[in-house]
């Protein structure tokens, strides 16, 4: 472009990428540089001490430590992107006999302040002056100074923005009604975690990153007040956020209510969230009052969007137009118009399951001798499934909220009218099988609310095999264990996703849209091992395809 310096063109786009980040569907890590480059491989002694420090071992001089942890000079820092790691993650879809797909599906790293549980300090180190800690020393000096020398490039090492390892996001989002609620989760729901995050001035877990999230750094601004506000543009910056957001952190639980009481009322009047109104909010905020925070917010700003959508379809002069106002007969060469027939509000929704992953170190939550800390925040009947490598048993993190759960009608009988039992025996609520739910603007003032349901479990180096997040058209027609054991005899998480689906829409008698997503864990080498690996439940797979390829199977 004529006028304008090629740098202060490629800084300008450079801030409105950063502005303006998209999802990060991949992951950074360090890989040897020999498995890059095979033929650079250097030559001599492969171990890190140099030739003058190397000496026989004293006894005098205590045990010999470990070796410094952290990228040596021998590795390389990749991107890789999720979907195309098949030994780590698979996801697998099917819309079945439906003619459309209404599930969704989310995996990738997302910029949040590590929640790991810190790994305890080891005590055991070389002698001031000994060689080895002298040549450590200058090691750690070395990759401090290159650590600022990079500045703020991005990809140098694996940790994300803020300083702290990577936080991976995996979410299953089930809609019904359509697929334009389910779609709004798999775009926008992430982002309103981030978002969050940065309000409540989230902290990280590990020592040393006392930093409050969102005080500037590759951040996008965003304000939160009231119901639902849109970011503004990258010149305010964030430190202006930081400044208009010091004193509101402590007002967003109560502004979120007060939104929800009313513009939706009935249910919400009374309204009282424990991860919200509880004593302990008014401390530092936890993960819980995040993801908490985050739902509902999502929630009402797809509520709000549906209701902005209704107020415009009740324009009566629009309402009185032909269908045929905006078509241009025998006049071909004029355009039509760009605001055709106004859109019409969706009232249908989506479930959703998602699951947080963090480390304590850069070391991948994948690795054998990697400990993490795992969230699931839940609402509907998607389900989160874990299998123990000790005993090979499944390990449900999430429960279906439906109309026969005790706490759920307990919860709803007030405000609900009836709760019916259709022709499968299942209760339902003004037509729902749901009582949690995103959307369903027509039943949220009865108690349809997307206030999840939300664990904390800290995971041990290799204490689990894998991670299935599947929607219900997989737990409808297989057990959680059948799923568990499907993963178990697949050499990959990708074909163990697609072995999931397919068997799911093989034996189901509805062909509901299936989706599932398989995450490799740290104890995936060894998944075989406990419970007699698959053999628990393949008499009753076997059974279940010779029922449905049956005389009286669906598919005949």
């Amino acid at each position: 472009m004529p006028g304008i310096h090629p740098v202060k063109v490629c800084v300008k786009e450079r801030n409105r990428a950063t502005f303006y980040r998209a999802f990060h569907d991949y992951f950074v890590t360090h890989l040897p540089s020999s498995s890059l480059h095979p033929d650079s491989r250097p030559s001599g002694p492969h171990h890190q001490l140099p030739r003058a420090a190397s000496k026989p071992h004293n006894a005098r001089e205590g045990p010999s430590p470990a070796p410094l942890l952290g990228a040596s000079r021998d590795t390389t820092v990749v991107r890789i992107p999720l979907r195309s790691a098949k030994h780590h993650f698979g996801v697998s879809v099917s819309r079945g006999t439906r003619p459309y797909n209404e599930d969704s599906y989310q995996a990738g790293v997302i910029e949040l302040p590590a929640f790991a549980k810190p790994r305890p300090i080891n005590l055991t180190r070389a002698p001031a002056s000994s060689p080895l800690q002298a040549y450590r020393e200058g090691q750690r000096k070395q990759q401090e100074a290159q650590e600022k020398s990079d500045g703020d490039g991005e990809g140098t090492s694996a940790e994300s923005a803020s300083g702290d390892p990577q936080v991976f996001y995996f979410g299953v989002f089930d809609g019904h009604g359509g697929s334009d609620c389910s779609d709004h989760l798999r775009e926008k729901l992430h982002q309103s975690i981030e978002d969050t995050a940065i309000l409540y001035h989230l902290e990280s877990t590990l020592k040393g990153a006392k930093k409050e999230y969102g005080q500037g750094g590759k951040n996008r601004d965003v304000t939160g007040k009231g119901a639902v506000e849109d970011a503004i543009s990258d010149e305010n910056g964030p430190s202006q956020m930081s400044s208009d957001t010091s004193n509101y952190s402590s007002d967003l639980p109560k502004n979120l209510i007060k939104s929800w009481r009313e513009t939706v009322g009935g249910y919400f009047k009374r309204f009282k969230p424990p991860a919200l109104t509880s004593p302990s909010t008014d401390s530092k905020p936890t993960m819980i009052t995040i993801l908490t925070h985050a739902f509902l917010q999502t929630d009402l700003s797809f509520l709000l969007a549906q209701l902005r959508i209704t107020s415009a379809d009740s324009d009566n002069v629009r309402s009185d137009l032909p269908l045929n106002a905006n078509d241009r007969l025998y006049t071909p060469f004029h355009f039509p118009s760009s605001d055709p027939q106004p859109p019409k509000p969706f009232k249908g929704g989506s479930t959703a399951s998602v699951a947080l992953i963090s480390t304590p170190t850069p070391t991948p939550f994948w690795h054998p001798s990697t400990p993490s800390t795992l969230y699931t925040a839940h609402c509907g009947d998607t389900r989160i499934l874990l299998c123990r490598v000790s005993d090979g048993a499944a390990v449900p993190l999430t429960t279906n909220h439906h109309p026969s759960s005790p706490s759920e009608s307990e919860r709803l009988r007030r405000y609900a009218a009836t709760f019916v039992t259709d022709s499968f025996g299942e209760e339902r609520m003004s037509g729902l099988a749901n009582t949690r739910a995103f959307g369903d603007m027509g039943s949220k003032r009865m108690g349809v609310s997307a206030e999840p349901e939300i664990r904390r479990l800290d995971l041990n180096p290799s204490e689990y095999a894998f991670m299935v997040l599947v929607s219900d058209g997989v737990t409808g027609s297989v057990a959680d264990q059948e799923i568990v054991d499907v993963v178990k005899e697949a050499k990959t998480p990708e074909v163990g996703a697609r072995e999931v689906v397919g068997f799911a829409t093989e034996v189901s008698a509805e062909g509901d849209n299936a989706t599932a997503l398989v995450v490799r864990l740290g104890g995936w080498e060894r998944r075989s091992e406990g419970g007699g690996g698959s053999l628990g439940t393949r008499e009753a797979r076997e059974w279940k395809r010779s029922e449905a390829a049956g005389p009286r199977g669906r598919r005949n």
